[in-house]
This record gives C-alpha cells, structure tokens and sequence, in this order.
C-alpha cells in the first residue's frame, strides 16, 4: 500500500517572525519547521504501512525549503515531492490544493493523509478541495483509522463522541491533532534521511499555469493590517454578598442571559 501525506513546512511558532511589509504577509524566507499538525498524518501513515508499503510526503514550499521535509523522512517517510515556485507566492487555498492534487496525482496513492488545518493558516479547507479534485471520498476529523481489503474504516471525530464511517479506496483522510503519538526521529532516521529520494517539482512540470494560483490565481489582496489590540486588565469584584448580583449583571451586559 502506498500512502501519501500532506505536509507543511512553517516559520517556527516560537519565533515570533515578520511580515512582508509590500505583500503584508508572514515571510517564509527563513528556515522552516513541519508543522506540528502534519506530524501526525507522517505517524499515522507510517502505522498503516508497517513494513509491507510505502509513504510518500507532498509539500509545497518556498525556496525549495527542506529542513521540516527532512524532519518527517527522518520520522520514516521513504520519499517526498517537493513543489517549488516563485509563482505560488500568494496563492490561496484553492491555489494550494490545485498545486498538491497535481502532485499527488503523480504519485498514484491508494491513500491520502493531511492534517485538518495548518498551524499557520487554520482555513480547514484544503484537505476537502483536494478531495475534489481528485474526485476521491473525503473522511474528516479522523481520530481512528484502519485498512481492511480496499476499505478505510474511520472513527470521525464529533461534539458528541464519534461517527464510525467507511468508504473504499483510494480516499483522503484528514486526521486530528493528538491521534498518534509522533516519533522522535533516531540519530539513525536521521542519517538515512539524507539519501531518501526528494523529486523537486515545478509549476511547468506539474502542467499547471502561474495565472492560476499564486496572487493572480487568488484574486484576493490584503488591504491592511495592525497588531492584535493588548489585553486589558480584568475587572476585580471584591463579593461582600452580592457578588452574584455583578455575575449577572455581567452577563446580561454581554446578552449572555
């Protein structure tokens, strides 16, 4: 069985970074991480394979960028496709997801993993365009998920517990944060990692026009920005009996009662 996975390499969440004052975007061009979310789809693939398949990472990136890559080969990945462009700066998550079918379309999986949402962007969207673009099922918000004679069998996660759905293969899967416990990678994973075979892609070789993604293909500009307004300090209500009486006072303030 061949899986292929999402993955995403990030500015480091610690690091505070910059914005692009002309794009009025998060600069990439610095070293990036895998994205904490993706790490889980890299360990779920890993556990359905075992031994007796393969998994095959999918990222697009730019400055042909692989520290986070490398990361998730040295997990136990056997390859990756990387996608890189000077064109796909600013594309949307359609953009995005066009770009990652195309490449995932070259690889043939049976199954496809992705993370719910990225760390860095959070639209939840582009699991579910790829899907469509691939015209496979799509299973979201997995918290279980096992293979059985062409089949995926799934634990979909829901406010109330969970759904158990199933579909056949190939499919897309977006997995939850915290379904697996991700590995460490071994000095020895990391080693190996270094001669794992990494096809680096472009827009022309995957057939797809820069007009369609990228700011072009986003049709969408981002007029402004500003920092987060600081927290104000709380109110201190000293209950000398009546506290009860401001709780809802409070409360009927913000319409809550």
């Amino acid at each position: 069985m061949k899986v292929a996975v999402c993955v995403k390499q990030i500015p480091d969440p610690a690091d505070p970074g910059e914005l692009n004052l002309e794009t009025k975007t998060l600069k990439r061009d610095v070293k990036l991480i895998l994205d904490e979310s993706d790490s889980y789809g890299v360990e779920m693939a890993l556990q359905l394979v075992g031994d007796d398949g393969e998994v095959v990472l999918i990222s697009m990136v730019p400055n042909n960028e692989r520290n986070g890559l490398n990361n998730a080969l040295a997990m136990g990945a056997d390859s990756a496709v990387l996608v890189s462009d000077e064109a796909l700066a600013g594309s949307d998550a359609l953009g995005t997801a066009k770009v990652l079918a195309a490449a995932i379309r070259r690889v043939e999986p049976d199954l496809v993993l992705a993370a719910t949402e990225s760390s860095d962007g959070y639209t939840g969207t582009v699991p579910e365009q790829i899907a469509e673009l691939l015209e496979l099922p799509s299973v979201t918000f997995a918290k279980e998920v096992n293979i059985d004679e062409g089949t995926v069998s799934v634990k979909r996660q829901t406010e109330e517990g969970y759904d158990e759905v199933s579909c056949p293969l190939p499919a897309l899967v977006s997995v939850t944060a915290g379904v697996v416990e991700p590995r460490y990678p071994s000095f020895k994973g990391i080693m190996a990692a270094k001669s794992k075979p990494v096809e680096e892609l472009t827009l022309s070789d995957l057939g797809i026009e820069s007009s369609h993604v990228g700011w072009s293909g986003g049709g969408q500009e981002i007029v402004s920005i500003e920092p987060a307004p600081e927290r104000e300090a709380g109110e201190v209500v000293e209950d000398e009996g009546e506290g009860h009486e401001r709780i809802l006072a409070f409360l009927e303030e913000l319409k809550v009662i």
